[in-house]
């Protein structure tokens, strides 16, 4: 599977209507990029624009892009993986339908099942969404 990856559905445990997440664009050792347009069909998206819960969503989501991106060269299975807090979550702007959501995170530390990562969201070159989270893999 080459990068970037525009047929992501194979590689997170969401479906329709609850993809948060569009192109898997990069990953490293530590760096996971994705891109995302969103459409006025998108359950985050009230009144034209897309609500900080799906910023965190994406952000998330981002993250399991990288581990079923990382499972699939592996040839393991995808796991599900729960958001098991958010720290400093920090909303400075909402996008609206049809603008496109680059998305970076970077991995902190990972021990065990458990992945610390920031996590960023821009809208064009501003800044529009961080936070720290931790997610836990498994069943």
């Amino acid at each position: 599977m080459q990068l970037p990856v525009n047929d992501i559905t194979s590689l997170i445990p969401q479906k329709h209507p609850f993809v948060m997440v569009g192109k898997l664009l990069l990953v490293d050792e530590t760096i996971t990029r994705s891109s995302f347009v969103i459409k006025s069909d998108n359950i985050m998206v009230k009144n034209g624009f897309f609500q900080e819960a799906g910023l965190m969503e994406n952000i998330a989501q981002t993250a399991a892009l990288r581990a079923g991106y990382l499972a699939h060269t592996e040839n393991k299975p995808v796991e599900n993986g729960y958001i098991g807090s958010v720290k400093n979550f920090e909303v400075y702007g909402l996008p609206k339908i049809d603008d496109e959501l680059l998305t970076e995170i970077n991995i902190e530390d990972k021990v065990f099942n458990v992945t610390v990562l920031t996590g960023k969201v821009w809208l064009n070159d501003t800044l529009i969404a961080s936070c720290e989270m931790k997610v836990f893999e498994g069943k």
